[in-house]
């Protein structure tokens, strides 16, 4: 079957999950043309390069500064700054429609091959963690005190990719759902993470992993410094060629095999509320401290879900450094709630994905 599969390219979250797809469906035979934005076209490229022709397209930037979505400054870069690209985006359009000629769209949270696939009446399978917001059942208690953002939040994914033929979400939480062609599936794992789960059987170190994406935020650095507490640091220096030492801080230039290995034998995790990296320590049994961007309902939706579960704790911010201290000190009871989370590995994405693409292959769309 020929497949086109758009891929959104603000964070590595969707290229990493999108990268376990594209190897199933390789392994599967089918011939594959991916769409890409940002740093995941590079990171395609690197994997699929051979197999697949990796189109870069203009996506969704989101600006911040202080762990703080700048909404101002986002639609500015993303609506006004952007209008020249549009002539580029339809002629890309085009191109696909006359080389390709696919006969399913699958996406990960990407508009472009969404309308590609709209506009010739082709079946589309939306893979992703953000339709949760949209098709499942969200509690007050989850909400509460962020109904504005939870609003906002719910409405760009509503927007997103309405009318597909099936929702395949991603997550460690289960809420009800409430809209039919839907199927929740544990986190999609990579590979490097499922081999890891060996060495996190081994014990817990005594450093934290702490990872943020938003560079500029100062002020958690201060915090982390003023707790004492060894701690590996990834995303606050990304120019950074090798480990930078200060006091109790480790600022690591980012090496996704380092990376692993600390997360694998960290005591715990620091880190904003993104779903893969909390999906990740969740099957890894790690506790996480989860810190979600202000202004992104999407992380204040994972953090406070881990909290409910007991895998981890939720703030709003890190200023008072009593909040590392009450996390650390309920680290036990998270590593024992954990214990209760099993996963077969992505057993379950491939189940929905295969069971998806039987029904296209057949003619039921």
């Amino acid at each position: 079957m020929r497949i086109l599969y758009g891929v959104v390219g603000e964070g590595m979250g969707h290229a990493m999950r999108s990268r376990v797809v594209l190897e199933r469906l390789f392994e599967l035979g089918h011939e594959v043309e991916i769409i890409a934005s940002g740093r995941a076209v590079d990171f395609l490229e690197k994997r699929f390069g051979e197999k697949s022709a990796v189109n870069r397209i203009r996506g969704l930037h989101i600006v911040y500064e202080d762990n703080e979505v700048q909404r101002a400054r986002t639609f500015f870069e993303n609506v006004l700054g952007g209008s020249l690209a549009i002539p580029a985006q339809i002629a890309k359009y085009f191109e696909l429609i006359s080389d390709f000629r696919p006969e399913l769209v699958i996406s990960d949270f990407e508009s472009w091959t969404y309308f590609y696939g709209q506009a010739h009446r082709l079946p589309i399978l939306s893979i992703d963690n953000m339709q949760i917001l949209n098709r499942c059942s969200i509690p007050d208690d989850v909400i509460e005190g962020h109904r504005a953002d939870f609003e906002i939040s719910k409405a760009l994914v509503k927007s997103k990719l309405p009318f597909a033929e099936h929702y395949i979400i991603t997550t460690f939480f289960f809420p009800e759902i409430r809209k039919d062609k839907t199927t929740l599936v544990k986190p999609i794992l990579r590979p490097e993470i499922l081999a890891a789960q060996g060495l996190a059987q081994r014990g817990a170190g005594g450093h934290l992993l702490v990872y943020q994406t938003a560079e500029g935020n100062d002020a958690l650095a201060k915090t982390l410094a003023s707790t004492g507490l060894p701690c590996r640091i990834y995303g606050m220096r990304r120019s950074i060629k090798t480990d930078e030492v200060e006091g109790n801080l480790t600022y690591r230039p980012f090496s996704e095999t380092t990376f692993i290995e600390d997360l694998a034998t960290s005591k715990a995790v620091i880190a904003g509320g993104g779903f893969t990296l909390m999906g990740e320590a969740v099957y890894l049994h790690k506790p996480m401290l989860s810190v979600p961007v202000r202004g992104q309902f999407e992380q204040v939706l994972n953090g406070r879900y881990l909290q409910k579960l007991g895998y981890g704790q939720y703030a709003e911010s890190l200023a008072d450094p009593r909040e590392i201290f009450s996390f650390i000190e309920r680290v036990p009871d998270c590593a024992r709630a954990l214990e209760g989370f099993v996963q077969n590995g992505n057993e379950d994405l491939y189940a929905a994905l295969d069971a998806q693409l039987d029904r296209v292959a057949g003619g039921v769309y």
